[in-house]
């Protein structure tokens, strides 16, 4: 409950972007390949600065 005001740190922020290129790509992955792709490359930058702040 005292939670619910806490902001997000950057590392949160990033996990929870990369989470979602991931699902975008899995979801795109069906129907438009190169979409699907260029959303998981994306998905890897994100990771490598995930990397960088750990």
């Amino acid at each position: 409950m005292f939670g619910l005001f806490k902001k997000k740190s950057e590392k949160e922020k990033l996990q929870a972007q990369y989470e979602k290129l991931l699902k975008d790509a899995h979801t795109l992955s069906t129907t438009n390949r190169t979409l699907s792709d260029q959303k998981v490359f994306e998905a890897d930058e994100i990771m490598k600065k995930l990397e960088k702040l750990t």
